[in-house]
């Protein structure tokens, strides 16, 4: 899987973003082959954040050349205010379920991360099953991991108040032992951004 990442301040309103994401899917989602799916939403300060996927890197760039893709984001980039940024991801990891357009709250969280091949071991031996009995409001996420260093998490939730209900759970010493072990891998603050209302889709 190939995850870009489209961050960048909203300067219009949000719902003339959602148009220009919906018309993308009634004009070009058929003709854009490998596109796996699109999480996006804008955070409470405005801030839009989009985690697009494709089966390849080649499937991306094929989509990316085509004239009608370059008129639609010369059009909807004007809806930003400032430099829009953009990470392409090689390097994709699901848990759980990974993502799920039945979600009814998405945190994306981003940082760095100190020494990835040994948090990728790690989460291969993480045991998904305590996880998921004792947070069943989370589906799964989707981690993609920048080249320069960051990475970007989208977090799948159930709703925003089984997910904040889920925060305010004490877990059992050894899960807490385990994160612990876990955040090691990490270096310096996470960011988080909250999607209250994600925009999910998928062919």
């Amino acid at each position: 899987m190939f995850v870009q990442i489209i961050q960048g301040g909203l300067a219009a309103d949000r719902a003339e973003l959602k148009e220009a994401l919906d018309r993308w899917e009634r004009e070009l989602e058929s003709s854009a082959e490998g596109w796996l799916g699109t999480t996006a939403g804008v955070t409470d300060d405005g801030t839009f954040i989009g985690i697009v996927r494709f089966a390849s890197v080649e499937a991306a760039r094929r989509n990316s050349e085509r004239p009608e893709q370059h008129r639609w984001w010369t059009e909807t980039s004007k809806l930003f205010r400032g430099d829009v940024t953009f990470h392409d991801c090689t390097d994709v990891d699901l848990m759980m379920d990974g993502g799920s357009d039945d979600a009814g709250f998405v945190q994306v969280i981003q940082g760095r991360i100190r020494d990835l091949e040994g948090l990728r071991a790690y989460l291969r031996d993480m045991d998904e099953q305590a996880l998921r009995g004792f947070r069943p409001d989370i589906i799964g996420s989707i981690t993609a991991y920048h080249a320069d260093g960051g990475f970007t998490e989208a977090a799948y939730f159930t709703s925003e108040a089984e997910a904040r209900e889920g925060e305010r759970s004490q877990p059992p010493q050894e899960m807490r032992d385990e994160m612990d072990k876990m955040m090691a891998f990490y270096e310096g603050e996470w960011t988080y951004l909250d999607l209250r209302e994600p925009w999910l889709s998928s062919p």
